[in-house]
């Protein structure tokens, strides 16, 4: 038998480290050639690392949460012939997991545990004193349920104990009596309250107000860590200027309703989305400066002819933004397709590094929970992001008339180190024309 060691691959692009989001196996598990052993992440991409070959796992290099550089080891098998490693190395270096390395307040105390008891030494150290289990609370009986009243019957109680319960908030009528005849004391009442305190639900009553202690904490780790690094990031470097239009989208709606009833069934359904991805497209033409990077560090402002859209999307473990590549080559069907595509593999965890990465300028929308106004955070290094809010009908005067419109908002954050007010303005006005005379979005 023989030791191999797995290590973290180098996943290119110049990344030094990544961090354990998943593990998919345990200790003592015996894996195939082929199957996945863990998740780790880069930037917003998940990889699946495989295991070379079959073996049985003896220790496992690290806990979900961390980040393991290029080059560590990330899992230890045990496997038939000589293995990588010799087995009298291995018992002498035995493996030395990120969590052993890593500050306490890093990582939570339940994962240390873990990885503590994957690590499989030779010699096994002499048991340390065990401190005994904390005794759990006596767990109070909970209070029985107060016999109810039959409906119009008056709850028997002195004056005393009405005016006290008219003070507390408390309905008679759910408080059992112990007294002659079912009558109320102070006791019952003390008893009522103890036990809608404890959380007892008795009979009709309720704990809507009753007390709440505890709390869970819950560790930032993978995709999480990366969206808030990526926002902390965003708001320390940029000064950001958010500008809002209101964009009457009546005949925007009335023209895709159309062609979708003209064509939906050959070539799918269109949203407004990639109508409005062909009006940023062609606003962008008059003003380039918006599809650009703003590299801080060396002061280059990098302008690009391609458009590759970020569309900022909402999955189960956070917000990801996928990129529909050169957009200003796409109509509006093939923008819908591949957005319907880079969604589902951003939702299914699928999405590569490469459809992650590498937008331009970014479009988010929260879609029916829009909302009036938003102020969008830059996809940094972009220098804009252009945020759609809700349709909602409103009431317009037009020609003199007072009429119903279709009016959304859009709500665009700018870099104001490399972009004036002036110019987002215009260009926010530029997609407001195509959109509100949306013939213009296919006439070239």
């Amino acid at each position: 038998m023989g030791i191999h060691v797995i290590k973290m691959p180098d996943l290119g692009e110049g990344i030094a480290e990544v961090e354990v989001v998943a593990w998919h196996v345990n200790p003592g598990d015996d894996v195939k050639e082929d199957q996945v052993l863990a998740d780790v992440m880069t930037d917003k991409a998940t990889v699946e690392i495989p295991s070379p070959v079959h073996g049985k796992v003896t220790s496992l290099g690290g806990v979900v949460g961390q980040s393991l550089a290029v080059g560590a080891e990330l899992i230890r098998l045990e496997v038939e012939g000589a293995g990588n490693v010799s087995a009298e190395k291995a018992r002498q270096e035995p493996v030395k997991s990120a969590a052993a390395e890593a500050p306490a307040e890093e990582v939570a105390e339940p994962q240390l545990e873990a990885a503590a008891a994957s690590a499989a030494p030779a010699r096994a150290p002499a048991p340390a004193p065990q401190k005994p289990a904390p005794k759990a609370p006596a767990r109070q009986a909970p209070m029985p349920a107060p016999a109810m009243r039959a409906e119009g019957d008056k709850p028997l109680a002195p004056p005393a104990v009405r005016q006290r319960a008219w003070d507390m908030g408390i309905e008679l009528q759910f408080v059992a009596g112990s007294g002659p005849a079912g009558r109320i004391t102070h006791a019952d009442l003390d008893a009522y309250i103890a036990g809608r305190r404890q959380g007892a639900v008795t009979g009709r009553g309720d704990n809507r107000y009753a007390q709440l202690h505890g709390e869970h904490a819950t560790p930032i780790i993978g995709l999480r860590r990366k969206i808030a690094e990526k926002m902390q990031e965003a708001k320390r470097h940029i000064p950001h200027f958010t500008y809002v239009e209101e964009i009457d989208v009546t005949e925007l709606e009335l023209l895709r309703a159309q062609l979708n009833a003209r064509y939906g069934a050959e070539r799918g359904k269109l949203t407004l989305l990639p109508l409005l991805m062909r009006a940023v497209v062609l606003a962008i033409r008059a003003f380039p400066q918006m599809n650009a990077r703003f590299d801080d560090e060396a002061n280059i402002l990098t302008q690009y002819d391609p458009v590759h859209l970020g569309i900022a999307t909402q999955t189960d473990t956070g917000l990801m933004v996928p990129v529909v590549r050169h957009a200003e080559a796409r109509d509006p069907w093939s923008s819908a397709a591949e957005l319907l595509r880079l969604a589902e593999a951003a939702r299914n965890a699928k999405a590569t590094r490469e459809e992650l990465t590498g937008s331009t300028i970014t479009i988010t929308s929260l879609g029916p929970l829009g909302g009036i106004v938003t102020t969008p955070v830059i996809n940094r290094p972009e220098v804009a992001i252009v945020g759609v809010n809700r349709i909602v009908d409103r009431p317009v005067v037009l020609n003199g008339a007072m009429v119903a419109r279709k009016m959304m908002n859009l709500s665009s954050s700018f870099d104001h180190r490399v972009i004036d007010g002036m110019v987002a303005a215009q260009f926010v006005q530029t997609i407001r024309g195509y959109l509100e005379s949306p013939a213009t979005l296919f006439v070239e």
